[in-house]
């Protein structure tokens, strides 16, 4: 089941991992291996990659970065093909991927004696992108019957699906609001309009989806491999100064409808 349907659905730039993830899936399909084994290893795979920046394996690291995308994406498509979507996941998933981005930022951080400011500055940038990228991207799938345990709203904890506890999304979505408010409320005062918006083309979310953390970790995987460690963290806080000129854009193309 794709997150939206065939007739709504545009190039992705960050999900260039889902074909390797739907193999994962398909492999992990007959067996016991739940999506949630598989954010699992996703952790797993972040962890090393951060590992190997401390030692300044830049190779190794770009590799698990890169795994830890796919796999990142391979949880979701598990849950699709065995039919057993759960909130419990949705948060999970989003839970480790902030702190491991934060961690991905600070042995970055570190390894180049940068300044920790900066750090969370970039930080903080890399975090707006997602959610403004996410923002519009779930409000499409509300609008044309897409995948739906992401809500564009996360006010107060879902009731648990079918398999899973109610006080697991509970916990975690305590987690998830804990982490992630902050962010939601911003994009969505900077883009208020949005939700009642009918107006994303499809060569636009492609623009947009250069936000998402898939393309994010690339960029990051991209810049160790050419021993560019520095400017990781000067590249999204500049980048960040996209937000307003995507919102901007996506603004103009409503009223010009």
């Amino acid at each position: 089941m794709a997150k939206l349907p065939k007739e709504n659905q545009f190039l992705d730039l960050s999900d260039y991992g889902r074909p390797a993830a739907r193999l994962i899936a398909q492999f992990f399909k007959p067996t016991f291996v739940t999506p949630i084994h598989v954010t699992i290893l996703f952790i797993i795979s972040g962890l090393l990659a951060i590992g190997c920046i401390f030692f300044h394996q830049y190779l190794l690291a770009a590799f698990f970065i890169i795994l830890k995308s796919i796999l990142d994406a391979a949880d979701g498509e598990l849950a699709r093909i065995k039919n057993t979507p759960s909130y419990t996941g949705r948060y999970f998933d989003s839970v480790a991927d902030i702190i491991l981005n934060f961690f991905f930022l600070l042995s970055i951080c570190i390894v180049t004696n940068g300044n920790f400011f900066f750090m969370i500055l970039a930080f903080i940038g890399i975090q707006l992108q997602g959610t403004l990228y996410n923002y519009y991207y779930v409000i499409l799938r509300n609008k044309f019957d897409g995948d739906t345990t992401s809500r564009v709203f996360e006010t107060h904890a879902p009731k648990a699906m079918k398999g899973e506890k109610q006080s697991h999304v509970n916990v975690l979505f305590s987690m998830y609001s804990v982490l992630y408010k902050v962010f939601d409320v911003t994009i969505y005062q900077l883009d208020k309009k949005a939700i009642s918006g009918n107006h994303f083309p499809k060569w636009y979310m492609t623009m947009v989806s250069t936000f998402g953390l898939g393309f994010q970790l690339l960029i990051i995987a991209i810049f160790l491999v050419l021993n560019l460690d520095y400017f990781i963290i000067p590249f999204f806080i500049i980048n960040s100064l996209f937000i307003l000129i995507f919102i901007a854009i996506r603004q103009i193309l409503e009223r010009k409808k």
